[in-house]
């Protein structure tokens, strides 16, 4: 049987959408808000990640054991993320707990922001913010974002700074969560085995009173500006190379050819970076991937290598870059398709995986698409759309940033 797309909305304004698949034997049920690093004032960056660790510590109801406890007593898959442009929060269980799911995530999705908890978790967020920094790659990218945004919101880092995190106050975070986790601003998700009726029942029932908020994201598009910054490190003994350039958005229909693109140049296992460079052992990793945000995107270069080597292979991938622009044939081309359309349908097939996949559709276009859909999209790229793509993004400007030891 075809999968079937239902759409509503409560009188408060909640989005309610859901795929049904009467083939799947579990239901995943999530809620999408449309805030991330982008919409914070740069005063208290790091909030939204913070409040996501908040959402776990409880309600008027429930404590943070409770919360724990209660998913693990209904089986269910659960867990959250923070990325620069959406916060989601979801759980996968079998039909027979679908109350008890969207229960216990309305109430994860109403916390009380304890003073004890929040001054707790705080210690946890610096900790973490701690130890990413011993992680190059991460420090890596946070500058590269920083560096290639410049004052666009999407420099903002997801977990923001110790001195920022520092600085935040339990009340802060509170108004923000006030203006921002509302109906009108985010949409909630059941993909599976649904019963359409019932889940919109039982939103209503634990959901139907939340207040609507307004909480617009208008913001001025990117300057972007060829950039080259050198990040010293004496206790690195590789060396790391991140660049990014512009490419299309998240609403642009271009953003399927370009995924096609990044992965002919730089999938993990047979692009043309991993012949020229993994291959022949010039750079141990390297890669080019494609990131489609709201209303702007990136095509990004990634390399690790020897550091006596690395204005070397940075200049092989700049070259694969310039030689993709009039050598494209059909093979390549057809092996990425058909590796990618693979992914999307095996992805597609289980719930959780779909829901993603539906809400963050919704939350940038307010659209579903089927998978046949995408697929269908995929598959019509050809070598000559790829072309016409590099002439609207030419991997340029471009913004590069290397991470290692320091030259004696």
């Amino acid at each position: 049987m075809a999968l079937k797309f239902h759409h509503h909305q409560l009188k408060n304004g909640l989005d309610i959408i859901a795929e049904e698949n009467p083939d799947s034997h579990s239901i995943a049920l999530g809620l999408f808000v449309k805030t991330g690093a982008r919409d914070e004032d740069p005063k208290q960056s790091g909030v939204s990640h913070f409040l996501e660790h908040m959402m776990f510590k409880g309600s008027e109801k429930y404590t943070w054991e409770d919360v724990n406890r209660i998913f693990d007593e209904i089986g269910a898959r659960y867990n959250a993320f923070t990325s620069q442009e959406m916060t989601a929060y979801y759980a996968n269980v079998l039909p027979e707990f679908t109350e008890q799911a969207v229960e216990h995530l309305a109430h994860l999705l109403r916390p009380s922001i304890r003073v004890e908890d929040f001054t707790t978790e705080k210690k946890v967020i610096l900790e973490e913010i701690a130890m990413y920094l011993d992680d190059p790659g991460h420090r890596l990218y946070e500058r590269l974002m920083e560096q290639h945004f410049g004052n666009h919101p999407l420099s903002m880092s997801v977990l923001g700074s110790a001195d920022s995190v520092s600085r935040l106050e339990r009340d802060e975070m509170a108004d923000y969560f006030k203006n921002r986790y509302g109906p009108g601003n985010m949409v909630m998700v059941a993909t599976g085995r649904v019963d359409f009726a019932e889940i919109i029942r039982l939103a209503e029932k634990y959901m139907g009173t939340w207040p609507r908020v307004t909480a617009p994201r208008e913001q001025a598009g990117p300057l972007y500006k060829p950039q080259r910054i050198t990040l010293p490190d004496p206790k690195l003994n590789r060396a790391y190379t991140m660049a990014m350039m512009p490419g299309p958005s998240a609403q642009d229909e271009d953003r399927f050819a370009a995924r096609v693109l990044a992965d002919v140049i730089g999938d993990s296992d047979g692009s043309r970076l991993y012949w020229a460079l993994v291959d022949n052992a010039i750079a141990e990793d390297a890669d080019f991937g494609f990131y489609p945000h709201d209303a702007c995107g990136s095509f990004y270069l990634s390399l690790v290598n020897d550091p006596e080597r690395t204005q070397e292979a940075l200049d092989i991938a700049l070259k694969e870059l310039e030689k993709v622009k009039t050598d494209l044939n059909d093979d390549e081309v057809e092996r990425a398709k058909n590796k990618m359309a693979s992914s999307l349908i095996l992805s597609g097939e289980v719930p959780i995986g779909r829901m993603r996949s539906l809400g963050g559709q919704w939350i940038y276009n307010k659209e579903y698409r089927s998978l046949e859909q995408d697929k269908a999209t995929l598959m019509a790229v050809t070598p000559a759309s790829l072309k016409d793509l590099m002439k609207k993004y030419p991997f340029d400007p471009m913004t590069i940033v290397t991470l290692g030891p320091a030259k004696e």
